[in-house]
């Protein structure tokens, strides 16, 4: 029988796990996690986004800031707004909103955050520390992956994970997450991506399929055997003229077909998605005990 992965229950608990933490630190005096939020440009998509993570963090209780800049802003002006959110103790995480307009290096602009406030895991402190298995803050969307199988209690000891998709935003940072000898990881790690003339001969062999490749219902029962776990990174819009909008999200698994031969599997919407943000907020949680060396009860 397959168990459907709920992650929008799953970020829940951990918001109100982080709520409780938070209360508890005002029930002391002190001060709580801060996150900035930096925003150049109007893309409704990030935009969206945003608003997301500040009602995220006004309902856990941590302080929030947005930032929002016009397009035309330069890499002098947003390094600048970075450094001054750097060097600003009531912040503890700061995030630069990606995409950013064309005219930006995204690179030289992560490198600019401080990797103690680096909440997105992605400055290459923060990878160098994940690859050789160091504490670090770990990106959102790879670590809101590992706490799932954590909390489904599905095990990945000596399991075999295949990852379809090699970006740095999610098949590069789970990889090295979950073959990382130590607890809730130690798996043996295949990636899968473009170059693989036949993808399914790697993913008929996974215990664990991880699909973050970004080509909806690319993943077919075909693909996976027999009591795998499926776990489906995607979004895609797809058309469908029976939506109000006109369209539907999808993942990179076709769901009808594989889920009745999956053991756990993650649905799209409300698997791995709603895992990000609350991810994301227990990141500047840990970057606020990191540099408050605040000790919880």
């Amino acid at each position: 029988m397959t168990t459907l992965i709920d992650g929008k229950k799953t970020a829940a608990d951990i918001l109100e796990e982080l709520k409780k933490k938070c209360d508890w630190l005002k029930s002391l005096s002190l001060d709580v996690p801060g996150l900035v939020t930096i925003l150049v440009g109007s893309n409704p998509a990030s935009e969206a986004y945003v608003n997301s993570k500040a009602k995220a963090c006004n309902e856990v209780g941590m302080k929030s800031k947005t930032e929002k800049l016009p397009e035309s802003t330069t890499e002098v002006e947003l390094a600048a707004l970075i450094k001054q959110y750097n060097e600003d103790d009531s912040y503890h995480g700061i995030l630069v909103q990606l995409p950013l307009p064309k005219h930006f290096n995204e690179n030289k602009i992560i490198e600019a955050i401080d990797p103690r406030k680096d909440v997105d895991g992605f400055h290459p402190f923060s990878v160098g520390n994940l690859v050789i298995g160091k504490d670090t803050l770990l990106p959102c969307t790879p670590h809101g992956v590992v706490e799932l199988l954590k909390r489904y209690k599905i095990p990945t000891d000596g399991k075999h994970v295949v990852v379809v998709g090699r970006s740095n935003i999610v098949g590069k940072p789970v990889a090295n997450m979950l073959l990382q000898k130590k607890e809730s990881a130690n798996a043996i790690v295949t990636i899968c991506h473009s170059a693989s003339k036949d993808i399914s001969y790697f993913t008929k062999q996974a215990d664990i399929l991880i699909a973050a490749i970004g080509k909806p219902n690319f993943i077919t029962a075909e693909m996976i055997k027999e009591g795998a776990v499926v776990i489906d990174v995607g979004i895609n819009r797809v058309e469908d003229p029976n939506e109000k909008k006109g369209y539907k999200l999808v993942g990179d698994v076709d769901f009808e077909s594989t889920a009745p031969k999956a053991s756990f599997i993650t649905p799209v919407p409300g698997g791995v998605g709603p895992m990000t943000i609350a991810m994301l907020l227990q990141n500047t949680f840990l970057a606020y005990i990191k540099m408050t060396n605040q000790k919880l009860k």
